[in-house]
């Protein structure tokens, strides 16, 4: 029953995550409340993972939430639940390209989706950043105003931002100063 489960649910994941792996972390987030598969720090810590190594977080995510779930088929199975969708639709698409390419409805279709997509990543990026960044859980419970903000991790995040912006390189080598900087200042 797990298999099932697994499969129509990364399916799901799958279909309706256009725009691809942070798109899909809304997703993965509200599987994480649904059945407990992972936890928060488990999914920043997949996230993470995927992003330092080869492959989709999408695909990442789905193989370790599927393991950690129901061992190695698992694994298989939210893996394949999670590419399914994708390869059906582009095979259809890939045989009708030229026709569906060019028709109103379908740039229409883009039109819209293009906001929506983003609008998913950002709200990703704002689901990361309050378990990361903000610590909401502190600002009842401590008198200090400032207390539920992680300072260093603000800090490393505007430069790692700021360094983006100016030096163009490619994301490994921003990944990997963050996870050294880590390491040296106890993050």
């Amino acid at each position: 029953m797990i298999y099932i489960i697994l499969f129509l649910e990364f399916f799901k994941v799958g279909l309706f995550a256009l725009g691809g792996g942070l798109a899909a972390l809304p997703f993965l987030q509200e599987l994480i409340v649904k059945y407990g598969w992972i936890t928060s720090e488990e999914l920043l810590n997949m996230i993470a993972v995927s992003e330092s190594t080869p492959g989709a977080i999408g695909i990442n995510t789905a193989t370790f939430i599927g393991y950690n779930t129901a061992g190695i088929m698992g694994g298989v199975i939210a893996t394949i639940g999670l590419a399914a969708p994708s390869i059906i639709i582009i095979s259809i698409i890939a045989h009708y390209f030229k026709e569906f390419n060019n028709h109103p409805l379908v740039k229409s279709a883009f039109v819209g989706i293009r906001p929506a997509v983003a609008g998913l990543i950002a709200s990703a990026a704002f689901q990361l950043s309050r378990g990361q960044i903000f610590h909401f859980d502190k600002l009842n419970t401590d008198l200090e105003i400032l207390s539920f903000l992680d300072l260093k991790g603000i800090i490393l995040l505007l430069l790692i931002f700021l360094a983006i912006r100016k030096f163009k390189k490619h994301p490994i080598i921003y990944i990997l100063a963050s996870a050294l900087i880590g390491i040296v200042f106890k993050f």
